[in-house]
């Protein structure tokens, strides 16, 4: 196996890795959640951030099937984080729109993840690390938006 694989496939399991501790703990630090999923409050959050959206649109945004986040909504309905209303511009649909109180939860829970993870950072990333830091977030995006399947060809034909 070429040299570049080896590091590849190390680093992703290495980045796995360290995401998945980093996303435990800024779920340990967001004490205003009350039992909330990451799940659920990733739906919320982005009702918030982005504005009403359908269930399907939630989906897509959220990489999630259908039933799942039919299930997130129906949660986040019932605790009464999100309401839904006729979609002005198609009758047959509906849009999620973020309460009072889901707002209120949103910004809660994430001022307590983003103090923690400031605190942290402070303790942690010196300034000759900063830069680093920086560049590492604009390629986590990156990674975040690829789709590396999208430009190559599907099988041999």
């Amino acid at each position: 196996m070429p040299k570049r694989a080896v590091d590849t496939a190390e680093a992703s399991v290495e980045l796995t890795l360290a995401m998945t501790r980093l996303r435990a703990r800024l779920r340990s630090e967001s004490r205003t959640a009350d039992g909330w999923t990451v799940s659920q409050l990733s739906a919320l959050a982005r009702i918030v951030r982005e504005g009403p959206a359908t269930a399907s649109e939630l989906a897509t945004a959220e990489h999630v099937r259908p039933q799942s986040i039919a299930e997130i909504v129906a949660a986040l309905k019932a605790g009464g984080l999100v309401a839904a209303a006729p979609d002005p511009s198609d009758g047959r649909k509906s849009l999620l729109r973020a309460t009072p109180a889901g707002r209120r939860l949103v910004t809660s829970v994430l001022e307590s993840r983003e103090a923690w993870l400031a605190r942290a950072i402070d303790a942690v990333v010196d300034d000759n690390h900063r830069r680093a830091l920086t560049e590492a977030i604009s390629l986590l995006n990156a990674l975040a938006a690829c789709d590396p399947d999208a430009a190559r060809p599907r099988g041999r034909e």
